[in-house]
C-alpha cells in the first residue's frame, strides 16, 4: 500500500522526501566536508583570489537558500502529521477534552487563554493527593470539587470508624 501511494505523491513531494533524508544523513555530510576541504586545499593554487572565495560563497548560499524550502516543507509534514496524531489520541481518550482538536489554529491570545486554564488545573494538581489522578480542562474543577468532597467524607468515615472502636 505504501509502494501505491508513493505514486500517487507528485514530482516535487517525491523529490523533497528524498533530498531532505540524503541531506540528513552522515554521506551527505562527508560530502560537504570534503567540498570545503577541497575548497581550502585548493587556495594556494588559485592565490585566495577574489573568484575562489566567490565560489564556496555562491555554492552555500545557492544550497542554503533551497534546502530552507525543502526543510520547511519537511517540518510542515512533519508536523501535520503530529497534530492528527494528537488528535486521535484527544478523540481516542473518554478524558480528554475535544476542544483541544486543531487548536494550531487558534491566535496567539485565545492560546493563551487555554494555557491558563492549564495552569488553573496543574495548580490544583499540585494540590492533589493523588498523583495518578487526571482531567480535562472542562472536568477540572467539578472533578476536584468531587474528590474533596470524597475525600472529606472518607475522613468523616475514618474518624467515626475510630471512634466507634474506642
Amino acid at each position: 500500500m505504501k509502494s501505491n501511494r508513493r505514486k500517487k505523491d507528485g514530482f516535487f513531494e517525491r523529490t523533497a522526501t528524498a533530498i531532505t533524508c540524503w541531506t540528513g544523513s552522515s554521506i551527505a555530510f562527508l560530502c560537504a566536508f570534503a567540498t570545503v576541504l577541497f575548497w581550502g586545499i585548493s587556495g594556494p593554487l588559485f592565490d585566495f583570489s577574489d573568484t575562489w572565495q566567490l565560489v564556496i560563497n555562491t555554492g552555500t548560499t545557492i544550497i542554503t537558500f533551497l534546502m530552507v524550502f525543502l526543510i520547511q516543507k519537511s517540518q510542515n509534514k512533519d508536523g501535520k502529521a503530529i497534530q492528527l496524531k494528537l488528535n486521535e489520541l484527544i478523540a481516542a481518550s473518554r478524558f480528554a477534552s475535544n476542544r483541544m482538536v486543531d487548536i494550531e489554529d487558534l491566535t496567539e491570545a485565545e492560546l493563551d487563554v487555554i494555557h491558563k486554564y492549564y495552569q488553573l488545573l496543574a495548580d490544583k494538581a499540585e494540590n492533589d493527593e493523588d498523583i495518578h489522578s487526571s482531567h480535562s480542562i472542562d472536568a477540572a474543577t467539578k472533578v476536584n470539587q468531587l474528590k474533596k468532597k470524597a475525600r472529606s467524607a472518607s475522613k468523616l468515615q475514618s474518624q467515626k470508624t475510630s471512634d466507634s472502636s474506642q
